[in-house]
């Protein structure tokens, strides 16, 4: 084994080594560092350049293996690769005991275990770097499995991911940084159970399994199998076939123009599988630039587009919202993961993060600046699961994001807007200090998701789960096991029956979907209106409930709340979990029909006019085995506040009325609950629920049929959020409006004030008349998005 000098770049050590490699000014890490025995070698031929790219961007270069975050990952990397090496015991059925090839799980994590050992041997600070033992070992691995199981002569059983996804990336990248230690047929065995297991006709049509993440992550496989192969038929076919993935779709999986993200069909997964995607796409741009194969297509660009558009309005100080990670929400620490890392919201946002320096090789230089600003933002406020200490990410991501922390641009704080993402029911609001998402269902988008023993019991997160963050103490608030001990039937903003489930009701892989259509809003891009329709999962309820998202407080409102399943329904004003222990006071107005409640540290409500509030403080323990048949059995106990209005037993059309203030003192919320003039309800009922502020310019209103309610009418079921202000020293409104049933109807709007003219208005807003009165029509099948018209008053 070569002595490493304190300064090292891995391209340096593969230089003196038997892994070579080539520098391929890809500008995707830092400076480099000083490499006095490095020899430079050259690809002999644009295989070799592609093949040299991929281990690069796979293991990293340029970064000095002495030095943090990279010493200690190198140094976890050889321990990791040393007890796989000592415990690898060859069988018919597996290649560790314990890890048995059926269920084909097995397959994967044998390969997850070579790559460990793979990334031992080929980079530096691993204290197993060059190790000829090690070596043998791994290929002795490799040839076992092709042996045994990943072969052409196998018949694929289990799950199919397996098989065409997780196996092919791991055996691909061993392959890649290991090829000139391997025989030619060893490469042609692997590239000959690739194409058995992943055929060309898999990439012919985008239907099934092969669309979105799951077809960029296909294409990786089958790329790197070309060049490996040496094959430009299959680099080519898989560059093809990445274009699918490219348009915005209208139903279905993909992205959508208003930067939502759906994969199997029914499930909102911006968070998960478009990480994959995107991280995906990254590194496939990047390999193929420049080459004979390079991506050229030109809607390419919505997937740059995505990045601020889809993806970085759900990540909040580092963490990606959990309403957007589908049955990952159950994973925890799952019972076969050698790493022990929580797959808790910051694993899934340090994902996303780390992908957004690798696409940026492909985006324009204000594209990049923009990002870097953002990255860096969220690298220097995630204090709760720190991003260059995440021990899921390897040397190669922690020197792009290293590079990104000590770049030139200034950190981007967290914006302050609202964003509708109307196509998968979500919807985020952003104020100074804190951040709420919420989460609905629809017939388009299912109530939660389960599948391959995955969280069967996610019944009610769709039910308008209300998500919030603050700045005392935000991070961890839904990262540190609340899934496996919050219960699960007082979910945070949820209307439910108290109906007791089985465990996946409904269906799999987001099967169960309300019979419902409002569902949607309308937004400014700063405050917004939002409904939801709800039946429920199971039973008899239904409600209508909305939020009117505005300056410092998210107003709730519920009515038509009505069930016949001889059991209570509930609102779930709230359900902060309080940590191991907490000892948060919590105060409440010192009356019968309280008016505010406060908890400190984190924020408070207020109940107009006062509400039945009944509170609980419970410990609460569970293992997320309980929730995930792969996860760990080990329980933990955590201490919870939880707020609910009891509807009673088969109500008949009960409402509720609640503001949420996140942050909040009990002095604010004390004074709120006394300003009977800040808040005017204008209507909460089954037919129509609307609010006005008047300090704040805003009227909002959701119809859930056609109707008046103030100062608003409108022909059919309709959000419609209007706000006054001043602009140039002009009294100004801005109206919008969507139709979030999708009837394809014609809507007309009128709004009752009288109008001077108009300033501005979408190509889908047509003016009717003006003067005392604004009428307006809004072009019919625009897919519930907003539609705005600005105007000067009179």
């Amino acid at each position: 084994m070569p002595h490493l000098p304190a300064a090292w770049s891995r391209r340096a050590f593969l230089a003196t080594t038997s892994v070579t490699t080539v520098g391929l000014g890809l500008g995707l890490a830092g400076p480099a560092q000083s490499a006095p025995c490095a020899q430079a070698l050259s690809a002999t031929d644009e295989f070799d350049t592609l093949r040299l790219r991929w281990v690069e961007l796979a293991l990293g270069a340029d970064y000095d293996p002495a030095t943090e975050p990279y010493a200690g990952r190198l140094k976890e990397t050889g321990e990791l690769a040393r007890g796989f090496r000592a415990s690898m015991v060859p069988a018919d059925t597996s290649l560790w005991p314990g890890q048995t090839f059926d269920p084909p799980a097995g397959i994967t994590r044998s390969y997850a275990r070579l790559w460990t050992m793979t990334q031992a041997y080929a980079q530096p600070g691993t204290g197993l770097t060059g190790d000829e033992g090690l070596l043998a070992d791994i290929i002795k691995g490799l040839d076992h499995l092709s042996a045994k199981v990943y072969t052409p002569s196998t018949t694929r059983y289990g799950n199919w991911w397996e098989w065409q996804i997780g196996s092919p990336r791991l055996l691909l990248d061993i392959v890649a940084a290991l090829h000139d230690q391997l025989t030619p047929a060893r490469r042609t065995a692997a590239c000959a159970a690739i194409d058995h297991f992943i055929p060309d006709t898999i990439l012919g049509s985008y239907t099934g399994t092969s669309t979105g993440a799951n077809r960029v992550d296909l294409c990786r496989s089958v790329a790197m199998r070309g060049v490996i192969g040496r094959n430009p038929a299959k680099i080519a076919l898989a560059r093809d076939a990445l274009s699918p993935v490219f348009p915005y779709v209208t139903k279905g999986d993909g992205l959508y123009a208003d930067g939502s993200f759906v994969q199997h069909t029914w499930v909102a997964y911006s968070g998960t599988y478009g990480q994959v995607m995107l991280d995906g796409l990254g590194r496939l741009f990047t390999l193929l630039a420049g080459s004979t194969w390079a991506v050229t297509d030109p809607e390419r660009q919505i997937i740059l587009d995505s990045v601020e558009n889809a993806y970085a309005p759900l990540i909040h100080n580092g963490l990606m919202m959990d309403s957007v990670n589908g049955r990952a929400i159950s994973r925890g620490y799952l019972a076969g993961d050698d790493l022990k890392v929580m797959r808790s919201d910051h694993f899934h946002g340090q994902g996303l993060i780390a992908a957004v320096p690798l696409l940026a090789g492909g985006a324009s230089p204000a594209e990049r600046v923009r990002w870097n600003a953002m990255v860096k933002g969220w690298i220097e406020r995630d204090t709760t699961a720190p991003i260059l200490a995440a021990r899921q990410l390897g040397v190669a991501d922690l020197s792009r994001l290293q590079a990104v922390a000590e770049g030139p641009e200034p950190a981007a704080p967290e914006p302050v807007n609202h964003k509708l993402f109307a196509s998968m029911d979500r919807a985020v609001h952003r104020r100074p200090g804190w951040a709420a998402n919420i989460s609905m269902a629809s017939e388009r988008i299912s109530y939660y998701e389960c599948g391959n023993g995955e969280n069967p019991r996610g019944w009610h997160t769709g039910a308008g789960m209300l998500y919030w963050w603050n700045a005392q103490r935000g991070g961890d608030q839904y990262t540190d096991w609340f899934w496996p001990t919050v219960d699960l039937y007082r979910l945070p903003g949820t209307t439910v029956s108290t109906k007791r489930l089985a465990d996946r009701a409904g269906g799999e892989w987001g099967a169960a979907r309300p019979a419902v259509k409002w569902v949607g809003g309308a937004s400014d891009g700063e405050f917004a209106a939002v409904g939801q329709h709800i039946k429920g999962l199971g039973s008899t309820l239904e409600a209508r409930k909305s939020w009117f998202c505005v300056a410092d407080t998210v107003v709730c409102l519920g009515a038509g709340i009505t069930s016949t399943d001889g059991v209570p329904a509930e609102t779930i004003v709230d359900n902060r979990m309080l940590g191991e222990s907490g000892t948060n006071a919590f105060t409440v107005e010192d009356r019968s029909r309280p008016r505010w409640a406060h908890l400190d540290g984190h924020g408070g409500w207020v109940f107009p006019g006062g509400a039945a509030l009944k509170t609980l403080r419970e410990d609460r323990t569970g293992s997320w085995n309980d929730i995930n048949t792969t996860s760990t059995t080990e329980k933990r106990t955590r201490r919870y506040r939880t707020l609910w209005l009891d509807h009673g037993t088969d109500p008949t059309d009960a409402s509720y009325a609640y503001l949420l203030m996140p942050g909040a003192s009990r002095r604010t919320l004390a004074a709120r609950a006394q300003d009977g003039d800040w808040l005017r309800i204008l209507a909460n009922n089954a037919t129509r629920q609307a609010v006005t502020v008047r300090s704040l310019g805003l009227t909002a209103a959701n119809f859930w049929q056609a109707g008046t309610v103030g100062p608003l009418t409108t022909t059919a079921p309709a959000s419609v959020l209007v706000r006054e202000g001043r602009a140039q020293g002009r009294r100004t409104a801005t109206l919008c409006v969507s139709e979030p049933p999708r009837t394809g109807q014609p809507l007309e709007i009128t709004w009752r004030h009288p109008v001077r003219g108009v300033v501005a208005k979408d190509s889908s807003v047509e003016v009717l008349a003006t003067g005392g009165t604004l009428r307006l029509r809004v072009a019919p099948g625009t897919a519930g998005a907003s539609h705005s018209c600005e105007v000067t008053l009179s």
